[in-house]
Formats: C-alpha cells, structure tokens, sequence
C-alpha cells in the first residue's frame, strides 16, 4: 500500500483562522488593542479561556459570527481581516496551534487551545 493513500491528514497546509485572548502568562504581553498591555497583563489565563469559550458557544449558536468576534476581541493583528492567517505550513506555527488546525475539518471550530501567545479558537477554512 502506497503512502499516498493514506487518509490521514497528510496536507501539506492548511487555511485557517483564529481568536486570541492573551493573558499574563503570554510571550508577549501586547496587542494591537492593548499596546502597553495593560489589559493582558491583569487578564489571567482563567479568565482568557472563559472569554473564549463563551465566544465558542455564541459562534455554535448561531448568536455571533467568527469573523466579527475575532475582528473585535482578538489580540492578533489577524483581526483586521476577521482573524484569517491565510494558508500555512507544517512547522510555521506553535505546535500546539498546528496540530489542532491540521486536525480540524474545512468549517469545524476547535477547542481552546493554549501556546506561549495565549488562548486560542481555531477556525479551519481551508
């Protein structure tokens, strides 16, 4: 049996979007809406991911759209385009946040996930 049948997630890129809540335990404690990090810095992980999921079940409720949330509340400069990263590679990201993208399917939300930028909701689109 050839490799190339597999049907494992063997792409080679994914496309994805995401909403970032930084917190106090973040590599870098600023954002494009919280320049001096005043927010981040008082944000405790805790409460960063009880942001996000609240954000999750509104999105699964139909209540919010991805974009606008991402747009309005995460920390990533990604918000300015509804929080797409546009497509990326194996290796490219924090490995946490690729392995949960790579493993999502096209339109499916992710959990929380959690990297050294802060808490994430991962959106695949492609």
């Amino acid at each position: 049996m050839s490799s190339s049948s597999s049907l494992s997630s063997s792409a080679n890129q994914v496309k994805a979007s995401h909403i970032l809540i930084k917190h106090q335990g973040s590599r870098r404690k600023a954002s494009w809406k919280d320049p001096e990090g005043r927010i981040i810095s008082n944000t405790t992980k805790e409460s960063a991911v009880s942001q996000l999921k609240a954000f999750r079940d509104q999105i699964i409720n139909g209540d919010a759209k991805f974009e606008d949330i991402a747009s309005r509340y995460s920390d990533c400069s990604s918000a300015k385009r509804g929080g797409d990263l546009g497509p990326f590679g194996r290796g490219q990201m924090q490995k946490p946040f690729e392995e949960a993208a790579f493993a999502l399917k096209v339109g499916e939300l992710s959990d929380i996930v959690e990297t050294d930028s802060g808490a994430h909701i991962i959106k695949r689109t492609a």
